[in-house]
């Protein structure tokens, strides 16, 4: 190995086995890849083979986790900690993490207004909003001004009676359709020719000729 590679390797184990200290919980070769290339530019070579150089210096440890080789530090380096310090750490923990829920909380708030008020109209665009609401209720006024006006209403009584009227046109139209479709198809029956050649000679033009559909009831 060059002086060169001597001195990466060197580094890449000094800066896992800091690493790996300062986290104190376990990694993979492509967790400690993943979260130190970009801050320290190590290769994934680079890095398998510093923790495996470690695991075998036994500066660190290393453990099978199914197929995958798992590195942490050596608890031995650690001062045991007994129970009433760890409930001092996480008292001193709890402070902090209700801070950061609030905070969390404060800024869920912060960003419902900001979004409520990027939403709003901003006041020109209000006072636009406004005057095309005054332009369309004058024409509404003047259009019903203008219905109160009229003399030529139409009565209840009146459209009663135009209703009453199209029924039994409706009716009427309907009624000698029948009579007339039942008719040519009685005289078609002993006819030579088509019903298109029948309705020609006759000089008949039915609705379907002038595209004509009988309206509903």
């Amino acid at each position: 190995m060059s002086k060169g590679r001597s001195e990466a390797a060197a580094g890449a184990s000094g800066v896992l086995l800091k690493y790996l200290q300062e986290q104190n919980r376990p990694h993979s070769a492509q967790d400690a890849f993943g979260n130190l290339q970009r801050e320290h530019g190590l290769g994934k070579t680079a890095v398998v083979k510093a923790l495996e150089q470690l695991a075998e210096q036994g500066k660190i440890k290393e453990k099978m986790y199914g197929k995958q080789k798992i590195y942490f530090a050596d608890q031995d380096q650690f001062d045991v900690v007994s129970d009433a310090d760890l409930q001092g750490l996480d008292a001193k923990i709890l402070a902090p993490t209700s801070k950061v829920q609030s905070l969390q909380q404060t800024c869920r708030h912060m960003e419902a207004e900001l979004k409520e008020l990027t939403s709003a109209l901003t006041t020109p665009e209000m006072q636009k909003e406004i005057q095309e609401l005054k332009k369309e209720c004058a024409g509404y006024r003047e259009r019903l001004k203008n219905i109160k006006a009229a003399t030529n209403h139409v009565t209840p009584e009146e459209k009663k009676q135009v209703y009453k009227e199209r029924q039994r046109d409706h009716k009427e139209w309907w009624r000698r359709k029948r009579m007339a479709t039942e008719l040519s198809d009685a005289i078609l029956e002993g006819y030579p020719k088509s019903k298109k050649q029948f309705l020609e000679e006759v000089g008949i033009e039915t609705d379907e000729d002038h595209n004509v559909k009988l309206p509903d009831p």
